[in-house]
């Protein structure tokens, strides 16, 4: 994996390892699926555009976004230690370096195979498959399907106040926003994966 995603030494976040997961679906697959979400070269730039207005952002989104997971008790046990029913904040410290570094990725929109490979990664990490192994933790088991999907609303929906801080036009915020909605109905598909049943996909 090239450099470019600047991740070298965060822990756990490893696209291009051979320890990711190879995806299941080819990059022809891939160009299909964008097609579906109507994802096109211009998304690609408003995303590239977003990126120098997020860049020093991205631990603050996560803040925003964890802000919202513990206003609801069925997304915060998420993130518990099951044997003592308490946070485990070194687990969640772990999550939310890599969490503002997947900001920064989605940001680049640089996609290539190690990338489509890590979706697929993301996805298991998520699921039964490979839940807690990346820190060792004892935490839930499995995010369920359904709010791994659901709460694609509740990352993009409130970006807008941080979008605007770029100080571009209103019609340029909102095209950058309908890019990140697009990429991450995307990448939330991709990461759908290990739910499914076997040629569901």
């Amino acid at each position: 994996m090239q450099d470019h995603h600047g991740s070298k030494d965060l822990p756990g976040y490893n696209p291009g390892s051979p320890d990711v997961a190879k995806s299941p679906i080819s990059f022809d697959e891939f160009r299909e699926l964008k097609a579906t979400c109507l994802f096109t070269d211009e998304d690609v730039a408003y995303l590239r555009l977003s990126y120098d207005v997020l860049k020093d952002q991205a631990e603050d989104l996560v803040t925003m976004w964890r802000g919202i997971i513990a206003q609801h008790t069925h997304l915060a046990n998420y993130g518990l230690d099951r044997a003592t029913g308490e946070p485990d904040k070194e687990y969640g410290a772990a999550v939310g370096k890599r969490f503002a570094q997947w900001v920064l990725d989605t940001a680049r929109a640089d996609y290539d195979q190690a990338w489509l490979d890590y979706q697929y990664e993301v996805g298991l990490r998520h699921h039964r498959s490979k839940k807690n192994k990346t820190d060792h933790a004892n935490a839930a088991v499995q995010i369920r399907g359904r709010d791994l999907i659901g709460f694609a609303a509740a990352t993009v929906a409130p970006m807008r106040p941080y979008l605007e801080k770029g100080g571009h036009s209103a019609e340029t915020v909102q095209r950058m926003q309908d890019a990140w909605w697009k990429s991450m109905i995307l990448q939330v598909t991709l990461w759908s994966q290990p739910y499914m049943n076997a040629g569901d996909f």
